[in-house]
């Protein structure tokens, strides 16, 4: 995969719920646990200093309030995929998973890898953080 529209085209032809579309993002939703949870993967395109465009795959995990960030990144070092950082969802300051990937080199089996992955370790975590909740 070339660019952000082949992603984009491969999400909506392999049946993924795909919501928000805007130019270089989309949102698919994830229903996980037999349907008793639900997970927001969002996918966008990052570019870089060499010119190279990447993709990024992140999912909002909680609000860092009240956030224990050594518990935090305690599971994201013992997770084989993905980093934590913060960024704001309206306003407020929220951990997220996310992993970065170039396009150069990204197969549809890759997309979907990563949209699993990351939906999957970010409802495990989102539940450790947050006392079972489904909070997003």
């Amino acid at each position: 995969m070339q660019n952000f529209e082949q992603v984009r085209s491969h999400l909506c032809k392999s049946g993924y719920k795909v919501g928000l579309q805007e130019p270089y993002v989309a949102c698919v939703e994830l229903s996980l646990g037999g349907g008793n949870r639900h997970q927001s993967i969002f996918l966008s395109e990052l570019g870089n200093d060499d010119g190279r465009g990447y993709l990024r795959v992140s999912t909002v995990i909680a609000p860092i309030t009240g956030i224990d960030a050594r518990r935090a990144l305690a599971f994201n070092w013992e997770s084989s995929v993905g980093y934590l950082a913060v960024g704001e969802l309206d306003g407020v300051p929220y951990l997220q998973l996310c992993e970065n990937r170039p396009y150069e080199g990204l197969t549809a089996a890759e997309v979907d890898r990563l949209v699993l992955e990351i939906g999957g370790l970010g409802d495990r975590m989102e539940r450790a953080l947050s006392a079972e909740g489904d909070l997003l």
